[in-house]
């Protein structure tokens, strides 16, 4: 295990929590935008802090990967992750990077866990992304958090009501990716349902096997029977 590795391991799960952490910190002024100016500067440093944290992680892993140039095509939402931040409305992207990549490797191979965990995270960051873009803008019907999430699960599921949509760049920019978002799960599910389906298929009757297994030692004996027959009869006809 080289250098990278080793980090990679050790850091995973404390990387996990300071990408949740970020998350809440900044959903709960998004959520409730009558809080105190003072818990919107602490809600701003621990985000600048979290920010700082995965920097210096991404720095350090790509300083000791033993191939960077690979490093960096091999994880663009780990960069995505520290490049986004800079930009304010980016930031619920950029969580969104956090905990993909550190959540990501836990839960792959699981795939209902998977779906479930990234469905989930992308309702969630989609609905304060369009909540951030849309609340205050005098022709948006989404100005509520119960609003933003309702209009999330509509469209990731492409249902469409229609009932709320959003009326800025920036929060239709948030819908193309929640609708491409929104495709893809689906493809996950049905994918791994047909998969599911095929090795249900392909397997062997457990209960005609038992019954083949009897039936061809009943047929061996039976030729044996007979060959000892036949033998008895060549030996009678000689004598």
């Amino acid at each position: 295990m080289n250098r990278l590795e080793r980090w990679e391991s050790r850091t995973q799960t404390p990387l996990m929590i300071a990408a949740l952490v970020f998350l809440v910190a900044f959903a709960i002024p998004i959520v409730d935008p009558g809080l105190p100016s003072g818990v919107r500067r602490t809600s701003m440093v621990v985000q600048d802090v979290i920010w700082g944290v995965f920097v210096v992680d991404y720095a350090y892993r790509l300083a000791v990967a033993p191939r960077r140039w690979a490093f960096v095509r091999r994880h663009p939402l780990d960069l995505a992750a520290v490049a986004l931040p800079a930009l304010r409305p980016l930031r619920l992207v950029a969580a969104l990077s956090f905990v993909h990549q550190v959540a990501g490797e836990k839960l792959r191979g699981h795939v209902a866990l998977y779906v479930t965990t990234a469905t989930l995270l992308v309702v969630t960051i989609s609905s304060l992304a369009v909540l951030n873009a849309e609340r205050g803008h005098p022709d948006a019907s989404i100005q509520t958090w119960q609003e933003s999430l309702w209009w999330s699960f509509v469209t990731i599921t492409t249902v469409g009501y229609g009932d709320y949509a959003p009326v800025t760049g920036e929060g239709r920019l948030f819908a193309v990716g929640l609708m491409l978002c929104g495709i893809a799960l689906l493809g996950i599910v049905t994918a791994s349902l047909a998969s599911w389906l095929l090795e249900r298929i392909a397997e062997p009757d457990p209960t005609r096997q038992p019954a083949t297994a009897a039936d061809l030692a009943e047929l061996t004996e039976q030729v044996r029977e007979l060959r000892a027959e036949l033998a008895g009869l060549r030996g009678t006809d000689q004598a």
